[in-house]
């Protein structure tokens, strides 16, 4: 089926072909094939939850296959105007390009695996209905240019989650989803009203209503402080599902209670739908305010990324460490996404990709030790390297992938992160780096408390690590090693598409700090000219400002 599905395809091209749609569609159809099926049929929910996800990830991997490497802009784009509801301009538009390619992809190979690699406890037809739905709408998110629908998607990822952290989930459970659901849902309601808002500006300026990313984008009809108003609106909604130090307190209670599977969809890609919107929508939106907000935001990066380490070091439950990590990597993501340089935002995107498959392989194999142990008490484990040799090799592969060990993935997006950012700010920079020493501190010693001294009791008879939950597991492991060996491949079709948004920063913004000038606007004097001189006509844009700063 899968073969034929990705025949048909190619033989009628990226055009024809609606593939974009397919994989939002194909799993939304997954979960309805399983509501309807009636519940006594158990073996079938899992074999229609596996087949949605498993086409739909193929169908992700053909479109890496087919992406071109040398295009900058948007590729295997679906824009049929007549689909929805063409008077309020809102379209059906799908596209993908380099920011949001490896995520497309790395959400394709994550789902299937959570599915195979957990089994729910009980009411096994809507665990699988609300997983297969929750792929639907973070491909949705990861592919549309339409703000309406980016809403829609934004907002449908919380159902699912809520449902799978409150019903399977461990603990106090209940309380994690409400606190999850409650905090995502309110920075996402100043969303919607900065969605309206730059609609209806739009709609001012040309008379044409639309809700379309990139004609907005390209018409920025409003004011500075306009912007930057609105940029916060979008910014709280964003840093909420990041999350961003100070917002970031549900994520550790999510974590610690949720099944394994939703702790690794959670942390592998749902994290990332916060740190791609402020690529895509808050630095592409609003370059000008980004901008302006960078120093403040890089900060809050930094803060995150100690905050998280020490937090982690002080953890006694092995997954709520795990969760604090999370915190720290993202920290990361968001200074580099700020710093707005070449190298710092390509390693951003890479290391979305870099912790979705470590810290998702991490929840994967606490979550099998759980299973064998019935605790996460770091102090109840211990000399497991001894009775699970395979279970610890396993584990410490990953964990140096999280740590940031050179030739594992990990440390090439980090790597580029502070490369980038220290160019931006040497001194925010400087002290986020000491995050990738107290990183290798508290998972060291985590993992030496676990695995090292003499095994007692259970410890002793802890079982291995099972060739099924191997077989799920050498996909990311094959990953972790390949980009970090030869990361060649991921970073030349990121690259293009990273140049293009600094490029439409470097052209909508006028007012920049003097690290920013140096790496948007080389400090050629001919370059300085020419772009003062391409805003001599917009008085709205502060040319006398632009052109002292110039001097």
């Amino acid at each position: 089926m899968i073969n034929s599905l990705l025949l048909a395809a190619e033989a009628a091209g990226p055009v024809n072909f609606p593939v974009l749609t397919a994989l939002v569609v194909i799993p939304f159809l997954g979960a309805i094939a399983i509501a309807v099926v009636p519940a006594a049929r158990i073996e079938a929910h899992r074999l229609i939850a596996l087949i949605a996800t498993v086409i739909t990830g193929a169908m992700s991997i053909w479109v890496l296959a087919e992406f071109n490497k040398d295009d900058s802009g948007f590729q295997f784009a679906n824009d049929d105007p007549n689909v929805w509801v063409e008077s309020l301009g809102i379209r059906w538009d799908l596209a993908v390009d380099g920011i949001s390619l490896f995520l497309v992809v790395l959400t394709g190979i994550l789902f299937p695996l959570a599915i195979l690699g957990v089994s729910p406890e009980h009411s096994p037809k809507n665990y699988f209905a609300w997983i297969v739905a929750l792929e639907a709408g973070v491909m949705g998110v990861f592919l549309t240019r339409d703000l309406f629908f980016f809403f829609v998607f934004f907002e449908v990822v919380l159902v699912p989650m809520y449902f799978l952290i409150g019903s399977w989930g461990h603990g106090n459970r209940v309380y994690a989803a409400t606190k999850f659901f409650l905090y995502t849902m309110f920075g996402s309601a100043l969303m919607l009203v900065g969605i309206l808002a730059i609609v209806f500006l739009h709609e001012d300026a040309t008379g044409v209503t639309t809700f379309n990313l990139v004609e907005i984008a390209e018409g920025q009809n409003w004011g500075v402080n306009t912007g930057r108003w609105i940029f916060l609106a979008f910014a709280l909604a964003f840093s909420v599902k990041v999350p961003i130090f100070p917002v970031h307190t549900w994520l550790p209670d999510a974590h610690t209670e949720a099944p394994t599977a939703g702790s690794v969809i959670l942390a592998g890609v749902m994290l990332k739908l916060g740190t791609y919107g402020f690529l895509r929508f808050g630095l592409y939106l609003f370059p000008e305010a980004a901008t302006w907000f960078a120093p403040v935001m890089m900060i809050l990066g930094t803060i995150g990324i100690i905050y998280g380490a020490v937090a982690a070091t002080m953890q006694k439950d092995l997954k709520r460490l795990v969760a604090y990590s999370s915190v720290a990597h993202l920290g990361f993501i968001v200074l580099g996404t700020f710093a707005i340089t070449t190298e710092a935002l390509v390693g951003s995107v890479m290391q979305m990709v870099n912790h979705g498959l470590s810290t998702g392989a991490l929840f994967f194999l606490v979550g099998w030790m759980y299973e064998r142990r019935h605790t996460r008490e770091i102090s109840q484990l211990g000399g497991l390297q001894k009775s699970a040799p395979v279970f610890a090799a396993a584990f410490t592969l990953v964990m140096l992938s999280s740590v940031g060990l050179p030739g594992l993935n990990g440390f090439v997006g980090e790597f580029l992160i502070l490369l980038g950012a220290f160019v931006a700010s040497p001194w925010i920079t400087s002290i986020a780096a000491t995050g990738v020493i107290l990183a290798a501190l508290y998972l060291l010693w985590a993992y030496q408390r676990v695995f090292h001294g003499p095994a007692e009791g259970e410890n002793a008879e802890m079982e291995d690590l099972k060739v099924s939950e191997g077989l799920v597991l050498l996909p990311m492991l094959v990953l972790i090693v390949f980009l970090g060996v030869y990361p060649k491949p991921m970073l030349e079709r990121i690259e293009p598409s990273v140049d293009a948004l600094i490029a439409h920063i470097d052209e909508n913004v006028d007012t920049w700090t003097e690290p920013q000038r140096e790496v948007l606007a080389p400090s050629d004097d001919d370059h300085g000219d020419d772009h003062s001189d391409d805003h001599s006509d917009d008085d709205d844009h502060g040319d006398d400002d632009h052109s002292e700063d110039g001097e």
